[in-house]
């Protein structure tokens, strides 16, 4: 696979091309310190794989991620551990490196990457979103396809590998990604307000700055969505 590193420490650029090289699988065509090089070279190269770095100036790894349209598969590489369930929304990411970064934990790393896909989870999921029909959404939990009334459905909030789906009468926790069940519910009802929540805009009881009071649940808007949740409400 041909891959890239992005990183702002040069020691740890190092430190990840000669783990890179001592897997035969693996090329590493260029390496960056920082993001918006890496973007640059994207335009004009096709790769498998990044080796990306969280914090770094100006443009962290999940913004960078966010301004790819096909990104590759990614594996992250931080010394922070707080963002491995932010990084389980994005379905390119194939795992989560925390330095130091021992041989045998790269290692498994790649062997993630060789088998995974970047339209695929890390793992077969025992519970996962099935196909809706209509006002019905499946779920598959321990085996079981059980049908969930979409309207129903007041937030969805991703939690690490999982989603938890909140209804009026029942929650349930599902092994997917906010992306799969966001295509499956109806957009003139549903809207992703934060990389982590989907609300029911029906279900909205107060909003107050940068959130909204959904049943008990109070939820932030980020920024970048905010002007489109003003859009859909009927304000007078």
């Amino acid at each position: 696979m041909n891959c890239i590193i992005i990183d702002d420490e040069a020691t740890a650029r190092a430190i990840i091309g000669q783990l890179c090289s001592n897997e035969n699988s693996l090329t590493v065509l260029e390496d960056f310190p920082n993001a918006m090089q890496a973007i640059k070279f994207l335009n004009q190269n096709e790769i498998d794989l990044i080796f990306l770095d969280i914090h770094m100036p100006d443009f962290t790894g999940f913004d960078f991620i966010e301004t790819l349209k096909n990104p590759p598969k990614i594996v992250l590489t931080t010394s922070d551990p707080n963002f491995a369930i932010q990084a389980f929304e994005y379905d390119c990411i194939v795992d989560y490196l925390v330095k130091p970064i021992t041989p045998e934990r790269f290692n498994k790393a790649i062997q993630k990457a060789e088998v995974t896909n970047h339209n695929s989870t890390t793992s077969l999921p025992a519970e996962k979103v099935e196909n809706s029909s209509g006002n019905d959404l499946y779920v598959n939990i321990d085996r079981r396809l059980i049908k969930i009334d979409i309207p129903s459905i007041y937030l969805v909030e991703a939690k690490g590998d999982y989603i938890n789906v909140k209804t009026e009468g029942k929650n349930y926790t599902v092994h997917s990604t906010l992306k799969k069940i966001a295509d499956k519910l109806p957009d003139d009802l549903f809207l992703k307000v934060h990389r982590s929540y989907i609300i029911n805009v029906d279900k909205i009881i107060d909003i107050e700055d940068n959130s909204v009071l959904i049943k008990k649940d109070v939820i932030p808007v980020s920024r970048s969505n905010r002007s489109e949740l003003m859009k859909r409400l009927n304000l007078l």
